[in-house]
């Protein structure tokens, strides 16, 4: 796990994890001939262009037929091609689960199953849209490896480093502008949990768009003088679980925080570690078995508990049970 730095982490400037994707592949287009690339209809939403644009013999536009392109990216590995499959990451997961596990999860396949416009922050597209159990579904395949982003910069480090890495992933980012704070150079380690800083009271462990606001929610407990470690957690599976259960033994409780269904996701992971190893109090900020709507990405973090009020409040929580 990489260490906690004492700085109060800022906002570069707003910018979509997508945005951070697209620039991640164009930059792959550049350095890996053999990376290639599938949209089901979707190039603008997935920020593919640039990549199209410079290497349009390596781009090949499917359509909304989502299970021939998983099935035409697990055909071009066999010839040595890192095929990078993009569509929303509900037509990414529960659309096409059967050719995923057939044709890519069963046999190994090194394909790239790039899944943007997860959570609610998709927005205004509402609930058919949205897709609030995809962690769930992709990390119970055998051998899938599952990344979750929390930013720009942090969606473009890990898109350059699943290229290396040989077996399927599920790559997982949305849709909205959200802050960037993570640095530009980063190196990119799947399965090792970064720990953004240091506590003693509770552990807030965090994936995606609920790293920043967790981060703002150690700052508010601060204030009350309640310290809080934060873990950004961007490998859902492998996942770091010693980084987790170090933390956990130190602090005695922790809150996990995630835009997906708490069955399934991030916390189910983290519960599972800590009944196996440590038992410690958990509470759960994610939502509770429910489908999306439509609105904005703020009115739908406030109404299903998404935010850092929300951490803020199982933290407390959590801290009376230990």
């Amino acid at each position: 796990m990489e260490t906690a730095t004492t700085k109060k982490y800022t906002d570069s400037g707003k910018q979509d994890t997508r945005s951070g994707f697209g620039a991640g592949l164009t930059e792959l287009g550049r350095k890996n001939p053999n990376v290639v690339a599938l949209c089901a209809d979707l190039v603008g939403s997935l920020k593919m262009q640039d990549f199209i644009d410079e290497n349009p013999d390596r781009f090949f536009q499917v359509g909304i037929a989502e299970a021939n392109m998983m099935g035409m990216a697990a055909g071009m590995t066999i010839g040595g091609k890192i095929p990078f499959a993009g569509t929303f990451a509900n037509f990414a997961t529960g659309r096409v689960y059967d050719q995923i596990r057939q044709s890519i999860a069963y046999s190994g396949k090194n394909v790239k199953i790039c899944a943007s416009h997860s959570g609610v922050t998709l927005g205004e597209d509402g609930a058919t849209h949205q897709i609030l159990e995809d962690i769930g579904l992709m990390k119970m395949l055998p051998g899938m490896t599952v990344i979750n982003t929390c930013d720009f910069n942090q969606t473009k480090a890990a898109t350059l480093a699943i290229a290396e890495l040989d077996g399927p992933v599920y790559l997982r980012f949305g849709r909205p502008k959200v802050a960037n704070f993570t640095p530009e150079d980063q190196k990119f380690e799947i399965g090792k949990a970064v720990k953004l800083y240091e506590g003693r009271d509770v552990t807030i462990i965090a994936t995606g768009h609920l790293v920043w606001e967790a981060l703002q929610a150690a700052e508010k407990l601060a204030e009350e003088g309640i310290s809080a470690e934060v873990i950004n957690i961007h490998t859902i599976k492998p996942l770091d679980e010693e980084a987790i259960l170090k933390s956990v033994k130190k602090t005695g409780c922790v809150v996990s925080a995630e835009e997906h269904n708490f069955l399934g996701g991030l916390g189910e992971s983290i519960a599972r570690t800590l009944v196996e190893n440590h038992p410690a109090p958990q509470e759960f900020v994610a939502t509770q078995d429910t489908f999306g709507e439509s609105g904005t990405p703020e009115q739908l973090f406030e109404k299903y508990g998404l935010n850092a009020e929300a951490i803020v409040e199982k933290a407390k929580k959590v801290l009376r049970r230990k």
